[in-house]
């Protein structure tokens, strides 16, 4: 069994698209469209044929408040592994990104959290235990 999916509810696709690909260095995988309907990933330049992160709109209105559940208990919506989180944080403060949690060392790992603009808070995480 493999994990080749998951989904993050964003308010905007374009603009998720985006900052997903511009700031945090995702590429775009899938964008098809029917209508009203997109279906759009990006993937980890790195990994192109790895996990896949479905953009979702959060439209459904069970959707927009989980999403807004989460932000404003300032849970993450999702993590991503880097080598360098400080190098990170460095580089997007630069570009004008948010960060909620400058790099903070926990146990085990280097963690920074980052407002997405499209509704979300997402981890940065360098584990000590292993350079990716």
């Amino acid at each position: 069994m493999k994990i080749k999916l998951t989904s993050i509810f964003v308010d905007d696709l374009d603009k998720a698209l985006r900052f997903y690909t511009s700031v945090l260095g995702f590429v775009k995988k899938t964008d098809i469209s029917q209508g009203l309907y997109r279906w759009l990933t990006v993937v980890s330049p790195e990994e192109p044929n790895g996990t896949e992160l479905h953009l979702e709109r959060n439209d459904n209105p069970a959707a927009m408040a989980f999403q807004k559940a989460l932000f404003d208990q300032s849970l993450p919506a999702a993590m991503f592994y880097v080598n360098d989180v400080r190098g990170e944080y460095e580089r997007m403060r630069a570009l004008g990104v948010e960060f909620t949690m400058p790099p903070k060392k926990v146990t085990g790992s280097t963690i920074a959290v980052l407002n997405d603009t499209c509704g979300n808070l997402i981890q940065l995480t360098q584990l000590d235990r292993y350079s990716m």
